[in-house]
């Protein structure tokens, strides 16, 4: 019981911390739905539902990218989120995520504030960034770079699916019966590229395939991949940034696309958040990221387990 009641002091500890950081860089922390009636499309994401046509929010996304829009250009909400299936030593069916917008700054804004955050999570635990290994700055490096690294495989991010299923049958990757273009990628990923990761410093993983773009918009040099990246830290996934697609047409045919998938899959399809796509004509260039705090809390007290760091684990 000494250790959780210290934990939970730390947790506390570091939540006042973050929120005091946030403040003094000028956001406005705001509260959003946590039911709702489109909590995303994506495929590997499944909601909870709440009753009358309702789920329990996945990510506060849709609802502060509208506030953006609307004109508060520094956001962030700390808030619960649910996601169906999600059990493990880093995964909770029910957690806490701490996400932010930037309007009119480049997605390398939002990686100088991770930096920040860890900092600042690690002192109000006790503990210096520079001896733990978590110094900024902290590592960069792309998705392509990590295949031809790790896998010995040349990902283009337009090739078809076939291909990229033989490339990491090539590499020696067991595939199973994976054979949709998203289910390879991620199988190399977790096979070859999550474990390099976790033996490494704290990294930023930039320039995701389009396959995988979800609300990122596309790289004006090369459409191929998006302004997208993930960190990794402490062989945690912490973080998961997009520079922001604001072309709502574009944004359409990716929910739709993903939606006609689900159906495929037997997933249940949302509806489409049609207020998201009213607003983003007028959502300035932006960048937001959703980083689990949860996760941070572990890093910051270097503990295995989630429940470690929850007041009711177990729940």
């Amino acid at each position: 019981m000494a250790a959780a009641r210290a934990a939970l002091e730390s947790r506390g500890r570091i939540l006042r911390a973050v929120r005091a950081w946030f403040e003094a860089e000028g956001f406005l922390e705001v509260e959003t739905p946590s039911r709702v009636r489109s909590p995303g499309q994506e495929v590997h994401l499944d909601a909870i539902p709440a009753g009358h046509g309702h789920w329990l929010v996945t990510s506060p996304e849709y609802h502060l990218k509208r506030l953006v829009a609307a004109g508060l250009p520094r956001v962030v909400e700390i808030c619960k989120c649910w996601r169906a299936d999600e059990s493990g030593p880093h995964h909770a069916t029910e957690f806490t995520m701490v996400e932010w917008y930037r309007a009119n700054a480049p997605l390398e804004a939002l990686a100088a504030d991770c930096e920040a955050l860890i900092a600042v999570a690690l002192r109000a635990a006790g503990r210096d960034p520079a001896s733990c290994g978590l110094a900024a700055p902290f590592a960069r490096t792309t998705v392509r770079d990590l295949f031809a690294r790790h896998a010995g495989i040349r990902l283009a991010g337009d090739e078809e699916a076939p291909a990229l299923r033989e490339a990491a049958r090539a590499a020696g990757v067991a595939v199973g019966s994976a054979e949709a273009w998203d289910d390879v990628f991620y199988q190399v990923f977790l096979d070859r590229i999550e474990p390099a990761l976790s033996g490494a410093g704290p990294t930023f993983v930039f320039d995701w395939p389009a396959p995988l773009a979800a609300l990122a918009r596309r790289k004006e040099d090369d459409p191929r991949w998006v302004e997208r990246f993930e960190l990794y830290a402490g062989g945690l996934e912490l973080a998961n940034a997009f520079g922001e697609l604001t072309d709502p047409l574009e944004q359409r045919r990716r929910f739709e696309a993903e939606a006609r998938v689900r159906a495929a899959r037997g997933k249940d399809v949302y509806p489409i958040d049609e207020a998201l796509l009213a607003a983003l004509p007028r959502l300035p260039p932006t960048a937001g990221i959703a980083l689990g705090f949860d996760r941070l809390v572990m890093l910051a007290l270097d503990l295995p387990d989630i429940r470690q760091v929850m007041a009711f684990g177990d729940a």
